[in-house]
């Protein structure tokens, strides 16, 4: 089985933005309506057929990264755009559930305490059965207001992730910092920020079996493994094996074969899931290749000297890991 863990829901009807917009304008946007055959229509021609194509199996789908918009308005705009968003995930997922497993975006807003994402979390775990959450280290949309992920500030949202067996992918959303471009810069810089404090902190003795995942292939971090090697040794702390990779996992949501051969040699495949993120930042085709960048399956294929094993744990095994709530409905599928 092949399974992406990192996929969003990037081709919404446009009902979900028209509401969006109302609710920015600070108009009462209503009861959000679309149907069934309007999900199907934009799940149809675009991840159900990627997914068909590619030859992968089951996406793990969020709402849209960028659109989570932590920035725009207060707590409540926050909470009520994210249900809106986490709802519409859901029925995605219950019109498809050999295809979709639900993962959640949070109602977070800058200065407001984590601990105010609490309850939505709970109600898509308990209620709706998501297997996970998305974290925004910055909710202040490239400003960098907020507390290092390893701030106690966080931890209530740790305590609750652990209790309720959950990781959570680290992924910002969109910049309104025309310093940083959103998908370029942003994303990048934040899964580097984010690797670079927990290395620096004592979060993992505190939260053990606390977990996250680090997309886009780690940013920087994999191109510079051994600078933080270094940075680790030279503060005293034990190698990264045994500080982070317990903890930290990263994804395959790199655009080119070079940089997959990379995070392969660099990264143990213990700690390497599969991901496309389809249909997301990169939607072309490469001119050197003739195929699309992020084809990401086509480059880890093409790794000879990656074992069959190693490959299995990539794309299959290591999710089941990472995610335990997933773990019984994955069996369920193979089978």
């Amino acid at each position: 089985m092949i399974i992406d863990c990192h996929g969003h829901y990037t081709t919404a009807p446009g009902a979900l933005g028209d509401w969006r917009k109302l609710q920015v304008s600070g108009k009462a946007p209503g009861t959000l309506k679309i149907t069934d055959g309007e999900i199907r229509d934009s799940l149809e021609g675009a991840q159900l057929r990627i997914q068909r194509e590619r030859g992968t199996d089951v996406t793990f789908f969020s709402p849209r990264a960028s659109a989570m918009e932590h920035h725009v308005g207060d707590a409540a705009v926050s909470l009520a755009w994210t249900r809106e968003c986490n709802d519409l995930v859901h029925r995605c997922c219950s019109l498809y559930p050999g295809n979709f497993v639900a993962v959640c975006q949070l109602p977070q807003s800058p200065g407001v305490p984590p601990a105010n994402c609490i309850p939505e979390l709970e109600r898509c775990v308990q209620q709706l059965g998501f297997v996970g959450c998305n974290l925004n280290p910055d909710p202040s949309g490239g400003h960098w207001k907020e507390p290092p992920l390893t701030d106690r500030w966080w931890y209530p949202l740790y305590e609750k992730m652990v209790e309720l067996d959950v990781p959570a992918m680290v992924h910002v959303s969109s910049s309104c910092n025309p310093v940083f471009h959103a998908t370029g810069a942003h994303y990048i810089n934040a899964d580097t920020t984010a690797f670079m404090q927990f290395l620096t902190s004592s979060l993992f003795k505190d939260f053990p079996t606390l977990k996250f995942i680090i997309p886009h292939g780690g940013g920087a971090v994999p191109y510079h493994w051994g600078r933080y090697r270094g940075l680790a040794q030279d503060m005293k702390l034990p190698p990264l094996k045994e500080l982070l990779l317990g903890n930290v996992y990263f994804d395959t949501c790199v655009y080119h074969l070079p940089g997959i051969e990379l995070l392969l040699k660099v990264i143990p495949a213990d700690n390497i899931l599969f991901a496309a993120e389809v249909v997301g930042a990169v939607r072309g085709i490469d001119p050197e290749t003739g195929q699309y960048y992020d084809d990401t399956k086509r480059y880890i294929d093409a790794v000879d000297w990656v074992s069959a094993a190693d490959k299995k744990k990539i794309f299959q095994d290591n999710v089941a890991k990472v995610y335990p709530r997933a773990a019984a409905r994955l069996a369920g599928m193979r089978g």
